[in-house]
């Protein structure tokens, strides 16, 4: 089935070489990342989980072990979830947001209000097989409330199939009555109808919520619920509505503040990569009349402080390759490059950190398809 991501199986495809091609830029004093960055964002992620099997029989070691020995900073955590299996990838940020210290509602949110059934159920599946826990009891162990109940509601991945046309407009009245109509909030009705409900019935239900109402369904909520339970059913709401629009909307938030949010952005990039990537670029731009490209590249355009590079044979980032003269010369570079002599070698410092421009790099990568589908555009 054909899919809406960026990222497409590479042709000509062979696993050994590419193993053989990880190794040679792993081996030896220093590490190639220019050459890891451009060949694991050029694969799918079956095609990755090939290459891991190959470097596991060629070298008899793991790839993602030796990548983590050799990267650093964000760039390491986005390889490294690129090398995930992508339902163990969600699997394993769940379990990540609820196992460390406090509890990462946003991760949650994220996760459990754009899956499908299907793949909720699958996530669940490899969380026990990977955590040896449920998922569920997990959930209702670091939650609480009407959030914890939708929460679980979500991860059971039961919703309903279909449009039943019979209840779109008694949905619509419940709703209404549960919250703009009384005093104080049924959230209980709110929980049973967007958490259980398909996304195509949700739809034709806040159709017929406006005319009610006289307002989307989100200003209701906005109006009737507080905290993580409003952030929640917000997310639900949006993502019945189109999942692409939500995730533009998350990839904006977390490049809007002071500092980028770098997990939620990896998160993002990662996941969306080979389900709905281009259609979430469409969104974006659209919304906001840049492209996702441009604003990624722009996020990371502020980010300076020295950073010591020379335990690295190049200069990390694909759009600078070539020598330092070369670098320093280019119009569209916005390092400032400097030469600092020590006694027994010259140290390359960039202030700019290299990490942050191997990571915005990386991630436009994602979502380029190898500079086929014309991000600028």
């Amino acid at each position: 089935m054909a899919t809406r991501g960026s990222v497409k199986p590479f042709v000509n495809f062979n696993a050994k070489h590419d193993a053989e091609v990880l190794r040679k830029a792993m081996k030896g004093i220093g590490t190639d990342e220019d050459v890891i960055l451009m060949l694991l964002a050029a694969r799918s992620n079956a095609q990755r989980q090939e290459i891991k099997a190959a470097y596991k029989k060629a070298f008899s070691k793991d790839l993602v072990k030796d990548l983590r020995s050799e990267l650093g900073g964000k760039l390491e955590d986005l390889i490294v979830a690129l090398m995930y299996p992508s339902i163990l990838y969600d699997a394993h940020e769940l379990h990540k947001a609820i196992k460390g210290v406090g509890t990462e509602d946003g991760v949650l949110i994220e996760i459990l209000a754009s899956r499908t059934c299907d793949e909720m159920k699958n996530i669940a599946k490899a969380y026990k097989k990977e955590y040896g826990s449920k998922l569920e009891k997990d959930i209702m162990g670091d939650t609480s409330g009407h959030y914890q109940r939708l929460l679980v509601i979500l991860a059971q991945g039961n919703r309903e199939e279909g449009v039943d046309e019979s209840r779109v407009e008694k949905d619509a009245k419940e709703l209404f009555a549960a919250g703009e109509e009384k005093f104080g909030t049924d959230e209980d009705k709110f929980i049973n109808i967007l958490g259980n409900r398909s996304a195509e019935h949700l739809r034709k239900v806040f159709d017929a919520y406006k005319k009610i109402a006289g307002c989307d369904i989100e200003e209701s909520i906005k109006d009737e619920c507080t905290g993580n339970l409003e952030a929640l059913l917000l997310a639900v709401v949006k993502c019945a509505k189109s999942v692409p629009a939500y995730f533009a909307e998350s990839v904006r938030e977390s490049m809007r503040h002071a500092g980028t949010d770098d997990e939620t952005l990896i998160r993002i990039m990662v996941s969306r990569s080979e389900r709905d990537m281009l259609d979430v670029r469409a969104n974006y731009k659209k919304k906001y009349g840049d492209s996702l490209y441009s604003t990624i590249q722009a996020s990371y355009a502020n980010t300076h402080f020295v950073t010591n590079t020379n335990k690295s044979k190049h200069c990390f980032c694909p759009y600078f390759r070539g020598t330092l003269k070369e670098i320093t010369r280019r119009p569209s570079s916005t390092c400032v490059v400097v030469m600092i002599r020590n006694k027994s070698a010259n140290y390359l410092h960039q202030f700019k950190s290299l990490y942050y421009l191997q990571l915005s790099c990386a991630l436009v990568f994602i979502f380029m398809s190898f500079m086929f589908y014309g991000l600028t555009k």
